[in-house]
């Protein structure tokens, strides 16, 4: 028995845009294949590719898209004989004289009013809405996760200096906002922060009890179990993303929501509910006094930063090669082995000439030589 082929698929590019230009949203189009948004987002980019049932569902539902496609698209004005016929036939018959045209009359008809044509942005300005856009909330939401508001002030003006070094990669990105705060998370929970001398002198805590005591909750999590209840119920990301974002599986992430969960609710059990501890997660970041630098100021730290590791790079490489070159000038071209120093060696006999044999040393010899070396006398030894 034969299979039938598989469905051809278009390029993933053609598969989002059949997406974006029939309204749909990832959820809705998982819904309706019967998987999930984070699937469609990984068939969408090329990391995966759909199989079986679920790839004949999504190739029958981008066939409809593209054919709605085809329906709504206007057709093309068909172009009268009358326009085309002086460019393709010539006069045969002499021109008539122009009669007199009426003088057109002025009517106030309203004129079509142009769509103002989208401004270009440079990267600079790119940047810099990116930046006002979403520092301020990234700043609060760094600050649930160190309780240090200097920590989550640097970590991510770190992160969109790393944006604005990798810039284009960015602004091609899906979510750009996502790309900088993982970058900050990242940056915030690393264990080299524990060794810098400021952890030394702890930061006056929060003026309000409630959250006093919600943030030293949260800081008693562990880091992972952190992250993950903040994303979830603070910045509010479903948990495909927020387990693609914190690089764990699905279950796991679930595993450790919940767990994340249980810890808060043991110690404040008026946050049990989901809702509740949101909206508290929201306030304790809303009530601090967080600020952050302008965005040129942060171009121009990211700059400096690459320039000095730059120079940097080409100082090591320039004493590299100089140790090299010396080295190689100044070194031997054969192995040649040290010769070791003579020393006196005390107690051992001086080495001295053999002298004449004495009497009894004769007389072994003469009975040795006198012996026979072979024969049955050896072989069986007769008894005296």
């Amino acid at each position: 028995m034969t299979r039938s082929p598989a469905t051809p698929l278009p390029p993933p590019k053609a598969r989002r845009r059949l997406r974006e230009t029939a309204a749909l949203t990832q959820t809705q189009l998982a819904d309706r294949v019967g998987v999930t948004p984070a699937t469609v987002r990984a068939w969408e980019s090329g990391r995966t590719t759909p199989r079986g049932r679920k790839r004949e569902a999504y190739a029958k539902l981008l066939k409809t898209l593209a054919e709605e496609e085809t329906v709504r698209a206007p057709e093309p004005e068909p172009q009268t004989e009358a326009k085309l016929e002086p460019e393709a036939k010539p006069q045969l018959q002499p021109e008539a004289k122009p009669q007199p045209q009426p003088e057109p009359q002025h009517q106030s008809q309203p004129q079509p009013v142009a769509a103002p044509e989208p401004v270009a942005l440079t990267p600079a300005q790119a940047f810099d809405a990116l930046y006002a856009f979403s520092a301020p909330a990234l700043v609060r939401q760094t600050f649930l996760l160190t309780g240090r508001r200097e920590q989550a002030r640097e970590s991510v003006e770190r992160a969109f200096q790393a944006a604005w070094e990798h810039w284009p990669e960015v602004a091609r990105d899906r979510d750009p906002v996502g790309w900088v705060r993982a970058t900050a998370y990242e940056y915030a929970l690393s264990p080299w922060q524990r060794l810098r001398p400021r952890h030394r002198h702890p930061e006056p805590p929060p003026a309000d009890p409630g959250d006093r005591t919600l943030l030293n909750t949260l800081l008693r999590l562990p880091p992972r179990h952190r992250r993950t209840l903040v994303l979830y119920d603070g910045v509010g990301l479903d948990l495909p993303e927020t387990a693609a974002e914190t690089e764990a599986s699905t279950p796991a992430t679930a595993n450790r929501l919940l767990r994340a969960r249980e810890a808060v609710a043991g110690r404040l059990p008026a946050l049990a509910d989901p809702q509740v501890l949101h909206r508290r997660l929201a306030e304790l970041a809303s009530n601090e006094r967080l600020r952050a630098a302008d965005p040129p100021t942060v171009r121009r730290g990211g700059e400096r930063r690459a320039r000095l590791r730059t120079r940097a790079a080409i100082a090591f490489t320039v004493a590299l090669i100089g140790t090299t070159a010396l080295t190689v000038r100044t070194a031997p071209t054969h192995y040649e082995p040290p010769v070791s120093p003579g020393q006196a060696v005390r107690g051992v006999p001086q080495r001295v000439a053999p002298g004449a044999l004495s009497d009894e040393e004769l007389e072994l010899r003469q009975k040795l030589r006198d012996q026979v070396q072979d024969g049955p006398e050896r072989l069986s030894p007769r008894l005296e």
